[in-house]
């Protein structure tokens, strides 16, 4: 049985501009550029009130908010903030998975500290958050990583909840099915066609009736239903891809993009250039003015050896993309993926693949 918590900071970035600017506090603050294709970084809880999330366009959340103070994301504070509080996770285990600046789950189970539950952990843990960085957490205890993710958003902001093994069926029964991984509205609308709204519904089905019905994923579903979740907590993440992207202020044909193309390479090939591992295969990403999502890749035979060849391979898959002339595009994106370690990478034949 393991002792697992999520903790996950309470509108972080925004609280963040809140607590470093005292005139913004207790007002509904938005974290993003402002642009029509901007979106939303972060908002804090009195811009929530209104509709406004992160990910959301700018415009809408200023539509929905008129009077809302709109400031740009300072990354580099975020990352100053984040740090200190993987210091205090890893003085309580070694078993830290970071999701993003702003969550992370821990494993607990064996913990470094003498505080004799994972419950006392969790509140310690906001404790040193709030007395370090002035702000504030919420967090989950639950015994894997599925329930633990829940529990941390069931008291939020500032809050903590506890799911005991003892009360994992009780609590999943009423839940209802959109709160798992996974369900968004075209699964949850798949779901409810067939009267599964909520984790007791999905528990009268057999697995083979849900593999019948959803495939592979069917089987998670019975799983999850059951409170079942066997996936560790994995500490430091080998890289796996990095990329960077640039969404264009008015929409540009393909001709166009070999200067945010040449824009984009270096700041990859710099972010690579911070990591031991080595990318192998180059990602074009392209987005249509329609919202159509197209990749092109490139694996060399041998490692990249430059920026500049970086560049070269991207503007190479662009003249592979062949939709009409009169195609517009709102995104494009260069990347570096399947990334391996140094001692694994072995002369190989190039291969394409769409």
């Amino acid at each position: 049985m393991r002792k697992i918590i999520h903790i996950d900071m309470d509108a972080f970035y925004a609280s963040v501009e809140q607590r470093d600017d005292p005139s913004l506090r207790g007002k509904p603050v938005v974290v993003a550029w402002r642009g029509q294709r901007s979106v939303v970084c972060a908002a804090s809880y009195e811009a929530r009130v209104y509709g406004v999330r992160s990910a959301m366009p700018a415009l809408r959340a200023e539509r929905l908010c008129p009077d809302a103070i709109f400031v740009p994301p300072d990354f580099t504070r975020y990352r100053a903030a984040s740090r200190q509080i993987r210091e205090i996770f890893l003085g309580h285990t070694d078993l830290v998975e970071p999701l993003s600046l702003d969550e992370a789950y821990l494993d607990v189970t064996t913990p470094r500290s003498d505080l004799g539950s994972a419950t006392a952990i969790a509140r310690r843990i906001r404790e040193q958050i709030r007395e370090t960085t002035a702000l504030t957490a919420s967090a989950g205890v639950a015994p894997n990583k599925f329930l633990a993710k829940i529990a941390s958003d069931w008291n939020k902001p500032d809050g903590l909840f506890v799911i005991k093994p003892e009360a994992v069926e009780a609590f999943l029964t009423p839940l209802p099915v959109g709160r798992i991984p996974g369900v968004g509205k075209v699964m949850d609308g798949k779901l409810a066609a067939l009267g599964l709204r909520t984790m007791g519904d999905l528990r009268a089905w057999t697995v083979e009736a849900l593999e019948q019905a959803f495939g592979r994923y069917g089987r998670r579903l019975h799983e999850l239903a059951r409170g079942i979740d066997m996936h560790r907590v994995m500490p430091d993440r080998p890289v796996q891809s990095i990329s960077a992207e640039d969404t264009f202020a008015t929409d540009l044909a393909l001709e166009a993009l070999e200067v945010p193309i040449r824009d984009l390479a270096p700041k990859v090939w710099a972010a690579t250039r911070k990591t031991d591992r080595i990318g192998r295969t180059v990602v074009l990403k392209l987005k249509t003015n329609d919202f159509r999502i197209l990749t092109r890749s490139f694996t060399p035979g041998h490692v990249l050896r430059s920026e500049e060849e970086l560049v070269d391979i991207a503007l190479a898959l662009r003249e592979r993309v062949t939709l009409p002339a009169s195609t517009r595009y709102r995104l494009v994106g260069v990347g570096i993926s399947n990334f391996r370690e140094a001692d694994e990478v072995a002369p190989q034949g190039a291969l394409f693949d769409a």
